[in-house]
Order: structure tokens, then C-alpha cells, then sequence
């Protein structure tokens, strides 16, 4: 079956003399956005196809980002991974929920946060620096309230000797005409390396509210997989086969691991068409998390899933 899509993301900024964001870059490598679709209309892109022969033809091609931050220069870009074989990889791989949003917004809502902590800004203060559309800038700014955010830079410098460290990070993104702010609480167990979450506050507006409660039913889901994606997902394998075969090898999220409190803050704008919710805050989870990790112990997660072994790695290494 399927693999989740793989990404590395690369970023630099670039700052004037006062502390200003002047320029900015952000690079995925993936491979081919389209030779990783489902295309079961293609006979070479189906098992049974492929096992009688129909020669595969790949479509090397991707997407530039949507970005909604605001700088003097900017450029954003992918790079695709040559295919070493017919396939792209001998592990198929698709999209799963939110195509590359996961793994694109955890580096580059990453870096944001990374560069707020070079120029000693708050996090929530450097988004709305470079956010100009009004809608962007309400969803991190009724986050924030709503958490009851106190403005500070990360990460905090006061529980270097605590056995358990306690942090918040935000994470933001505009989809085409969705917007979402998403603030994670997190409790890091220095002698584990264990994460428990606290606390999920996401903002979101999607324009005109149709049925609420379905929307908040919808965006409560796609926080609980996205945890799970997050925190405990991989798939490993070796020289010879995929390793991850039963739920001991590939564990998921459990009961115990969802956030003690999942607040959802509908932003109503009947004045605006209807746009999307499904799929959409998903993404920001990882960000938001690893974001929270920085604030409560300084130290940066750069790759899921945030298992405690990794995690505990990250922090002896500090």
C-alpha cells in the first residue's frame, strides 16, 4: 500500500541592521508531486499494470507554496528528487491528508519561529510584523487572545533546571481562502523525552459558516489525526522490506494522547463566500508542537514523528 510523501524543507532569511526580515527563502525537496497522485485511471500507475508491463511515464512537476507573509524579497521554490528507477522510490508513495501541508509548514512555520527567537521577538508579535491581509492578521491575533498569550520572546529562559518544562507555540497558514492560527500547550519530560499535550486553541475562518457544528466536528478530527501524525506515525523499513507491519511497529494515537483541551474559535464572516475547512488544520500541528518544545526547553525538533527517544536525543544534545 501507499506510503506517506516524504519532504526535506530548507530556509534562510536575511536581516537589515535593525532587526528586519528583508529577505526570505523557503525550498521543499519531495519528489514529483504528480508522480506521487493516485492516478487509478492509468494503468501503469496500478499494481496490476505494473505487474503486466505497462511502461510508466512520470510527471516531474510541483507547485510553488502559497505564503502569506509579507517581505521585501522573497522566493519559494521546489526541488523535485530525480527518480533513481522508473519509480520515484521502491516505497510507492501518495498523498495523504493535506498533500505536502504537514511537512511543508513544519519547516517553514519552524523557521518563522527560528528566526523570531534570533531577533528576540515574541512569536506572535514577528507573524503579525509581516502578515498585511486583515484575515491573516485575525486569525493569529484571536488565537493569541483566546489562549490568553503572554507576549514574550522564546524560548522562556526560567525552567533550565525543571524535570518538566512547560511551553506554547503558535503556528499559522493561509489555504487559497481559509485561514487558521493553531497554539499548542506542551509538558516536556526531560528524563524521557515524553511530550504531553495540554492544550490545542485554533482559530479558523472559512468566510461564511454554513453549519457549525459540523465545522467544529471537522477541525476537532483533523487536530486528533494530526496529533497522531505527529507525535507517533513512521513507517520504517530496511534494505529489503517495510519493517512497520502491525500496530506495535506502527504505533498511532491513543486515547490518553489526545490534548487534555482541544479549543476551536469560529471566526464569522458571513459577509465572505464559503472556502474549505477539510484537510486544512491539520497541517499546522506539527509546527505548533515543535514550536511549543522550543519555547519550553530552547531546543528544536527538526523531524517527525516526535517519538520521546527522539526527543530525548534533541535534548542531550543541547
Amino acid at each position: 500500500d501507499p506510503k506517506g510523501t516524504a519532504s526535506v524543507n530548507r530556509s534562510r532569511a536575511g536581516l537589515d541592521a535593525s532587526g528586519k526580515m528583508i529577505a526570505y527563502e523557503n525550498i521543499s525537496k519531495a519528489f514529483s508531486r504528480l508522480n506521487v497522485a493516485t492516478n487509478e485511471g492509468r494503468a501503469a500507475d496500478v499494481l496490476a499494470g505494473h505487474l503486466l508491463g505497462f511502461p510508466l511515464k512520470p510527471d516531474q512537476s510541483f507547485e510553488i507554496p502559497v505564503a502569506s507573509y509579507t517581505f521585501d524579497h522573497g522566493r519559494l521554490g521546489w526541488e523535485i528528487i530525480p527518480p533513481l528507477m522508473d519509480r520515484a522510490s521502491p516505497l510507492r508513495t501518495t498523498h495523504l491528508r493535506d498533500p505536502y501541508g504537514p511537512p511543508i509548514l513544519f519547516g517553514s512555520e519552524s523557521f518563522m519561529d527560528e528566526v523570531a527567537a534570533a531577533t528576540n521577538t515574541d512569536p506572535v508579535d514577528f507573524r503579525l510584523q509581516y502578515l498585511k491581509n486583515p484575515r491573516d492578521r485575525d486569525a493569529v491575533r484571536i488565537a493569541a487572545e483566546h489562549y490568553g498569550w503572554q507576549k514574550r520572546p522564546s524560548p522562556g529562559n526560567d525552567q533550565k533546571d525543571n524535570d518538566v518544562a512547560v511551553g506554547r507555540g503558535i503556528a499559522f497558514r493561509r489555504h487559497f481562502d481559509t485561514f487558521i492560527a493553531l497554539i499548542a500547550e506542551v509538558r516536556i519530560h526531560r528524563r524521557t523525552g515524553k511530550i504531553d499535550l495540554t492544550r490545542y486553541v485554533c482559530a479558523h475562518d472559512v468566510g461564511m459558516i454554513v453549519n457549525p457544528d459540523t465545522l467544529r466536528h471537522v477541525i476537532d478530527r483533523q487536530l486528533v489525526y494530526g496529533t497522531s501524525r505527529a507525535m507517533f506515525e513512521e513507517v520504517r523499513f530496511d534494505e529489503n522490506m517495510v519493517t512497520s507491519v502491525d500496530w506495535l511497529t506502527y504505533p498511532v494515537l491513543h486515547i490518553d494522547s489526545i490534548p487534555k483541551s482541544i479549543e476551536i474559535v469560529l471566526i464569522k464572516r458571513p459577509e465572505a463566500a464559503p472556502s474549505g475547512a477539510a484537510e486544512m488544520a491539520l497541517g499546522l500541528v506539527p509546527a505548533a508542537i515543535g514550536n511549543a518544545v522550543f519555547d519550553a526547553t530552547g531546543v528544536r525538533l527538526r523531524r517527525v514523528p516526535f517519538t520521546p527517544e527522539r526527543v530525548k536525543a534533541a535534548l542531550s544534545r543541547a
